[in-house]
């Protein structure tokens, strides 16, 4: 079963609609400069809230890896998605120091940043069309035969996952800026994603 999750979330309002639709992952973004932002004392309670079976991502941009390792031995994320400049010997140093999954990002253009993809130390790869949360798409084409397990990202919506689903086998199903109404997360948009890919898969 195709992985579905639902990023950007900022308030018990947003926790409570993704509790009622259950999806496996959830993403709280930590890099200042996303409009999706929330501080770590957010995230906390955020977490606290979620239904238990939802595993809490936590998304960073060249962050201090002291400061990824704290939220994750503290339970306030439960995976490290690491969206900026992470060298795989950070990636290295991060697995050393925590027990918790890892996913690395990359920025899908051409042949060369599938390859460095297949390559990394990390758990999953996410496959964008940039930093996230932009709404723009990439050329599919180029990882129509990638070979491990990934997190497709960039643009996803109700309009085009059936499309990506058809054309690809992703581990799973990464979307924020799909499921938002003039910046703030819907509930029909999230059900409504959420059954389309539940529905697909019964096809």
């Amino acid at each position: 079963m195709k992985k579905i999750k639902l990023c950007g979330l900022k308030s018990l309002d947003d926790i409570e609609i993704i509790n009622k639709y259950n999806p496996e992952y959830i993403g709280f973004v930590f890099y200042k400069k996303s409009k999706r932002y929330i501080d770590y004392r957010m995230a906390k309670i955020l977490k606290n809230a979620l239904n238990k079976n939802i595993l809490a991502v936590g998304v960073f941009v060249n962050e201090d890896i002291n400061t990824v390792v704290k939220l994750l031995n503290q339970n306030i994320i439960d995976i490290a998605q690491l969206h900026g400049n992470e060298s795989e010997n950070y990636i290295k140093t991060l697995k050393k120091l925590t027990n918790k999954p890892i996913i690395k990002a990359f920025k899908v253009e051409n042949a060369l940043d599938i390859q460095k993809a297949k390559q990394s130390q990390a758990d999953f790869v996410l496959l964008d069309s940039g930093t996230g949360g932009t709404g723009e798409t990439f050329n599919w084409s180029l990882i129509k035969n990638f070979e491990r397990p990934y997190f497709l990202a960039g643009g996803l919506s109700i309009e085009n996952i059936k499309t990506a689903l058809d054309m690809l086998s992703p581990y799973a199903l990464d979307v924020s800026s799909g499921i938002e109404t003039s910046g703030k997360k819907d509930p029909e948009k999230i059900k409504a994603f959420i059954q389309t890919v539940r529905q697909h898969e019964r096809i």
